[in-house]
């Protein structure tokens, strides 16, 4: 059976919010392909800001690759 380990990646454009860039989101993309790992999902969220509390919209990118 094969086993994968897992990567979860929170991106966000700014410290506080903003859109977050097709360029910035392809390059953690073409960055991790190229260290073997394979995009599992993208899920959109609410990740904390480093600047008080609630949080600002951002996304979690979940990549895998299999345990070698």
């Amino acid at each position: 059976m094969q086993r994968y380990v897992y990567q979860v990646v929170e991106v966000r454009e700014k410290m506080l919010g903003g859109k977050i860039s097709g360029d910035r989101l392809e390059k953690l993309l073409n960055d991790r392909a190229g260290e073997g790992w394979q995009l599992k999902t993208i899920t959109a969220a609410e990740i904390k800001g480093r600047v008080g509390p609630g949080g600002v919209e951002g996304l979690l990118v979940t990549f895998e690759r299999p345990v070698d």
